[in-house]
């Protein structure tokens, strides 16, 4: 069984995302990630390349990444 991918919610920055995973649009097209096995995506809107960061958010977004618990789902 492999490893589950891994979403890292990092600090002042992107969303890393590590394993096997594809990426689509909203139609459901796949984004050509060349054999990629990580990639950041964008959090603070500010990249060029748009879903993925190109550390443009330097200096202009802060978020201290500390994980919590959400409420339980409503039903």
């Amino acid at each position: 069984m492999s490893a589950p991918t891994k979403i890292t919610v990092n600090s002042n920055g992107s969303l890393k995302i590590e394993g096997d995973f594809i990426i689509t649009d909203a139609q459901g097209n796949e984004y050509g990630l060349m054999g990629r096995t990580t990639v950041g995506i964008c959090r603070c809107g500010l990249s060029k390349n748009k879903p993925f960061c190109d550390g443009s958010h330097k200096e202009h977004f802060e978020h201290n990444a500390i994980a919590f618990d959400l409420p339980p789902k409503k039903v």
